[in-house]
């Protein structure tokens, strides 16, 4: 999949929206880097061997930019930058609190680098006082849980990363 502008756009609003600090990204030749909370000069660099004016890919207006830093790696193929699909996310159904064990003095569901099948409960979220267990569609490996335990959560965010491999 190429790496265009909307999509590219939609990556930073959604790093922007989960307590993730920092995400690296890489595919062949393309390594993508995304910082939150750094200066207004660091927020986007590109390697000047390529000629790229970085204006053409973020306009400095937009406010999913405002707390990100993107650094990509010189890429040596001349094709547009990629990312892999690799991960399936995990995605809340409902708005809610997220929570990562039964109750506060059971161990969480799942740890990052546990595998898990589809069908396995992950974790819970809360909505309306009704606890809605929240189970795995796909099996595979817990890469990154995105949500911090207690934390609101809307509908459709991704709530944990999954390698399916």
């Amino acid at each position: 999949m190429q790496l265009d502008l909307h999509q590219l756009r939609e990556l930073l609003t959604a790093i922007d929206q989960t307590n993730i600090s920092e995400l690296t990204l890489k595919s062949g030749d393309l390594e993508l880097t995304v910082r939150k909370g750094t200066s207004f000069s660091d927020r986007l660099s590109l390697p000047s061997s390529d000629g790229t004016d970085p204006s053409e890919f973020v306009s400095p207006g937009t406010t999913s930019l405002d707390t990100t830093a993107i650094k990509t790696a010189p890429i040596t193929s001349g094709a547009p930058p990629t990312i892999s699909n690799k991960f399936e996310e995990i995605l809340s159904p409902v708005v809610g609190t997220f929570y990562r064990a039964p109750a506060p003095d059971e161990p969480p569901f799942v740890e990052v680098g546990d595998r898990i099948t589809s069908g396995q409960t992950v974790c819970i979220i809360e909505a309306m006082k009704v606890m809605n267990e929240i189970e795995a569609e796909v099996s595979g490996q817990i890469v990154e849980i995105l949500i911090e335990n207690g934390q609101p959560v809307e509908y459709n965010q991704p709530l944990m990363l999954v390698n399916p491999n």
